[in-house]
């Protein structure tokens, strides 16, 4: 139960403060998908070209994020959405402070996709689908993860025993099967490029 006794505090330095700061204008760039279907990959690699490029980011990634501030969580409905109800708070806080923050989560419930989008200010959520088709992903799985879904051994598994919800309009729709990873990085940036740069002060 939230206390009664809790008040919004307003500070001097604003959110456009800090954009002009860091010259640029915060994302989300949220990459959604099965597992195996590279969203890990492709987000390191897009944080490394902006990087490159002088912009200031954070990559928030699945598997790294519950070894810590969701190590609570399980697997299940429930579990999952609490999992990406925190992300999306974190990922507010970043663009808060005027950080392009690239997300890679299996996300697989459009209502929690959607609730994301709506934490942030209109034009600030991109929304990725890295597609591929679930045996292209099986092949991939270095680490054994579908077998044992497949064998029961992993319950509540995105693709076998529990659902993805496919985005309907997505910012970008990847297919991650047959596109070369510099044309999957090239094509998000593309899209983000005229979003994020603001005029040099």
């Amino acid at each position: 139960m939230t206390s009664t006794n809790i008040f919004r505090q307003n500070y001097k330095i604003s959110k456009q403060n800090r954009n002009h700061l860091l010259k640029q204008t915060p994302l989300v760039i949220w990459l959604t998908g099965l597992s195996g279907s590279g969203k890990s990959t492709i987000a390191d690699m897009l944080e490394k070209l902006l990087f490159e490029k002088g912009y200031k980011t954070y990559l928030l990634d699945g598997d790294n994020i519950r070894h810590g501030l969701n190590k609570n969580i399980d697997f299940s409905d429930e579990g999952r959405k609490e999992n990406i109800r925190r992300i999306g708070e974190v990922a507010k806080l970043f663009t808060d402070a005027g950080i392009i923050v690239i997300t890679a989560f299996i996300s697989p419930f459009k209502e929690d996709r959607d609730t994301v989008r709506s934490l942030v200010e209109e034009g600030e959520f991109v929304e990725v689908f890295v597609d591929c088709p679930i045996e292209v992903c099986e092949k991939r799985d270095v680490k054994g993860l579908y077998a044992k879904a497949r064998k029961g051994e992993i319950r509540n598994f995105t693709g076998i025993s529990s659902p993805f919800e496919q985005p309907e309009q997505p910012e970008i729709h990847l297919h991650s099967d047959n596109s070369t990873l510099d044309e999957c990085v090239f094509e998000i940036y593309s899209f983000i490029e005229n979003k994020i740069e603001i005029s040099k002060l």
